[in-house]
């Protein structure tokens, strides 16, 4: 019952002279789509608190039941002897594939890895540093099937995996390009990492992830990061972040384990992200939740320190509820929210970075449900402080799908996020009381010194919202969202132009796809 979506891998309206019309939202779209260089913000550095729910002695409980877990439960490691042997030898009981932690010793392994760390892109000015209270947020991970409102729900190609590395360079508020943003099912399965790690070096340059589908494709991954940043760039410093999924409940498989071991060695940074959907990975209530996803995280990061004590971890968290009617994965629900505060606060103790959260939705569409069940999970998301933000954008059908307008939308109120996360202005200017005291009583501000000087960059203005009148709204066709997120996604890619690279490093990358395609027969496993 494992997801693909994982597992596998600013100025608001200025009054119109005529007629009273606001024309806040067009002016944004008209310059969204216009050409020009691209807009890039920075990584998040929150200025405002981050929001803990649980109180101390509740972290403690959870943390409490975590070791009660890793040391009389024990967690499997499947198909590894290595793996066992390196747990043997730190101390830890081994029956079998079972390991059990005694009090303290998965806690004590990871106190070698980093609170924080920088991920380095090839272009230095994009480079994210995870962790602290900073916020980067990466597009949707995972997903077989892509959708668009004229073509509906298909396969991925690897047209559309280029499409949303594409996407997500164009969007301001996505400071990483993300992994498997879809699943490219028109290549051999055993040769589309090559083609997929590729498109994020070529059409983005921005940091990406690696393949973990395979111990090998793991390999290649980083092969092909040495020829894009040099052998002694990646040997000193951490240039992907990969996604490492425990297969809960309490159990690794050589799969995640293979692919773990070649990055972590390489000084390169694991996601350790149990997947749970509660009722059916984990118990169905938070609190059982919260301790299962600990537990099996700290065994994943500690296992990471022992192939290489200070590899970059990153304490991951997918936790879902389900409708216990149907056993379907449910989003935007409380109860995960109260998991993601609680489960971030209890990275913070641990003293490592956090993923989790994006904009889930368990609709087919990019309709009202999507909306609402993304806004529910990404609103938490940024308020409990996480560090790392996969499926951020373009999510749908609960990860199955990969959606055009639904990344736009999506991206969108990313944007949103990144002037919340920067909390309030107190500077002279920011106080405005120039402005109150020049207008006074019983007039208005829309003429003064104040306003006149900040209007263009007060408010965020949305790409998608029309706040236009409704004779204006009819006038331009009567379009909703959605269509206006088609005709924006459309005209991102017309105006796209991809990032320089080095010609010669171009050329060394398409050699090796060239010669790693050519040493093996195509495979569709």
């Amino acid at each position: 019952m494992t997801a693909p979506s994982d597992r596998d891998d600013a100025a608001g309206g200025q009054e119109s002279q005529r007629s009273g019309r606001r024309g806040g939202g067009r002016a944004a779209r008209r310059a969204a789509r216009s050409g020009g260089p691209v807009e890039h913000l920075k990584y998040i550095t929150r200025q405002i608190p981050k929001v803990n729910l649980l109180s101390e002695e509740g972290l403690a409980l959870i943390e409490e039941n975590a070791e009660i877990i890793l040391e009389e439960i024990g967690i499997e490691f499947r198909e590894d002897a290595e793996a066992l042997a390196l747990f043997k030898d730190a101390g830890a009981d081994v029956d079998g594939e079972r390991v059990r932690f005694p009090g303290g010793l998965a806690r004590a392994l990871i106190s070698t890895a980093p609170a924080t760390f920088t991920q380095i892109a090839r272009n230095p000015e994009r480079s994210v540093e995870i962790g602290g209270d900073n916020t980067v947020f990466a597009p949707v991970y995972g997903p077989p099937f892509v959708y668009d409102m004229e073509k509906g729900r298909r396969y991925a190609e690897l047209e559309d995996f280029q499409n949303f590395v594409k996407l997500a360079y164009l969007t301001p508020a996505m400071h990483h390009s993300g992994g498997t943003v879809c699943e490219p099912v028109d290549v051999p399965v055993n040769k589309r990492h090559l083609d997929m790690v590729y498109a994020h070096m070529r059409y983005s340059d921005k940091p990406f992830m690696g393949s973990v589908t395979h111990p090998e494709r793991a390999e290649d991954t980083v092969e092909m990061a040495r020829i894009l940043f040099g052998a002694d760039v990646v040997d000193a410093s951490t240039v992907l972040v990969s996604l490492i999924n425990a297969n809960s409940p309490m159990t690794f498989d050589a799969t995640m384990l293979g692919a773990l071991k070649v990055y972590a060695r390489a000084n390169q940074a694991t996601v350790i992200s149990p997947f749970i959907l509660s009722g059916a990975m984990a118990p169905v209530t938070v609190a059982g939740v919260m301790a299962q996803t600990l537990a099996e995280a700290m065994a994943g990061m500690a296992f990471a320190q022992l192939c290489r004590p200070g590899a970059p971890v990153i304490f991951g968290s997918f936790a879902s509820s389900i409708s216990m009617q149907t056993g379907a994965p449910t989003f935007g629900t409380p109860e995960p929210a109260l998991a993601l505060y609680g489960l971030a606060a209890l990275a913070r103790r641990l003293g490592v970075p956090y993923r989790g959260g994006g904009s889930l939705t368990g609709s087919k569409l990019p309709d009202a449900q999507a909306a609402y069940e993304s806004a529910q999970t990404l609103l938490p998301t940024v308020l409990a402080g996480t560090n790392f933000v996969l499926h951020s954008a373009g999510w749908l059908e609960g990860g199955l799908a990969a959606g055009y307008e639904k990344f736009v939308m999506d991206g969108d109120q990313l944007g949103m996020m990144q002037v919340l996360a920067k909390g309030y202005d107190l500077s002279g200017d920011g106080q405005a009381m120039d402005a109150i005291r020049e207008v006074g009583p019983g007039s208005h501000f829309l003429g003064c010194t104040h306003t006149q000087a900040n209007f263009e960059t007060a408010f965020y203005r949305s790409t998608i919202a029309d706040n236009s009148s409704f004779e204006q709204w009819q006038a331009d066709g009567e379009k909703d969202a959605t269509s206006r997120a088609n005709d924006l996604y459309k005209s991102m890619l017309a105006d796209y132009e991809a990032p320089p690279i080095d010609p010669g490093t171009d050329e060394a990358l398409k050699e090796f796809i060239a010669k790693k395609k050519a040493s093996m027969p195509d495979s569709m496993t």
